[in-house]
């Protein structure tokens, strides 16, 4: 509480941070939302925080991430430059003490691959 009066931030605010500042890490390829964000976007309610849920308090919060890395990059330290990434944002953007990251890594997401007509003739 400042001597104005209370100072709320939204979960929403704490997701959106977290969500960009996962993206923008290389080696992730996108969010994994779990079963509640598989039917919200059926219901065609896609948000861009699907795969992020929040606890946030007065003073503090706690992250979960669900993510989907790309082939190739090595996964913890994917994962581990993602808690450093959503620790940093949310901490100076919020003002906010991240107490945890927890990051779920959901997949791996192959590259696709064309096939040319030259592998089918041989």
């Amino acid at each position: 509480m400042s001597e104005l009066g209370n100072i709320r931030i939204a979960d929403d605010v704490v997701k959106t941070i977290a969500a960009k500042a996962a993206m923008d890490v290389e080696g992730v390829y996108k969010l994994a939302g779990g079963v509640v964000d598989e039917v919200s976007k059926m219901l065609g309610k896609k948000r861009p925080t699907n795969g992020v849920k929040v606890e946030v308090g007065e003073v503090e919060c706690s992250i979960e991430i669900y993510l989907v890395i790309k082939y190739g990059y090595k996964i913890a330290e994917v994962a581990e430059e993602v808690q450093k990434a959503i620790l940093e944002a949310v901490s100076s953007l919020s003002g906010l003490k991240v107490v945890e990251v927890n990051v779920y890594v959901q997949n791996v997401k192959m590259e696709e691959v064309e096939q040319t007509t030259e592998e089918f003739e041989d």
